[in-house]
């Protein structure tokens, strides 16, 4: 039986089989999922913001920015025995819920770029994502077979 574990806006959480991670309301926010298939461990972050260094509180949840939350997700995973270079990536979300012009206020375009390039500096591969647009997302990540399934009203189910 499969175990559901959600995970809230700037949190994040690591699972074994059977279990299946979950994040909702994935607007601009990105939900990065890390399996390593070798170890069978999966994590899911649910990051808002790209980098903790444009805040002035960022020590309040370091789980909201990419950059200090992938970090977590990582330190975590290995924790529980997986190896970065196992990982793989898949990650959603990043919409412009609201249009602009300025692009200091594409919060979600800024995430997927803050996500890639730390994934890139990781030596983390990404290998598949459902990003951009503008609509919201919902994230079932199943640790056994490495599916993250991203269901939206707009598009429906989509399974990476």
């Amino acid at each position: 039986m499969q175990s559901v574990i959600n995970i809230g806006i700037s949190d994040l959480n690591v699972a074994s089989p059977p279990g299946v991670l979950a994040t909702y309301a994935l607007g601009s926010c990105v939900g990065i999922c890390l399996h390593d298939k070798t170890h069978n461990i999966g994590g899911l972050a649910h990051i808002m913001l790209p980098d903790s260094r444009e805040s002035s509180n960022a020590a309040e949840n370091l789980r909201r920015y990419a950059d200090t939350g992938l970090a977590e997700l990582i330190d975590t995973m290995k924790r529980k025995g997986a190896s970065v270079s196992c990982m793989t990536a898949k990650i959603a979300g990043g919409a412009q819920m609201f249009q602009t012009q300025l692009k200091t206020f594409n919060i979600g375009e800024r995430n997927v770029a803050a996500v890639k390039k730390l994934l890139a500096d990781y030596r983390i591969r990404l290998i598949a994502e459902d990003t951009g647009s503008n609509y919201g997302r919902t994230v079932f990540f199943d640790v056994a077979t490495g599916i993250m399934q991203v269901k939206s009203v707009t598009k429906g189910v989509v399974n990476l």
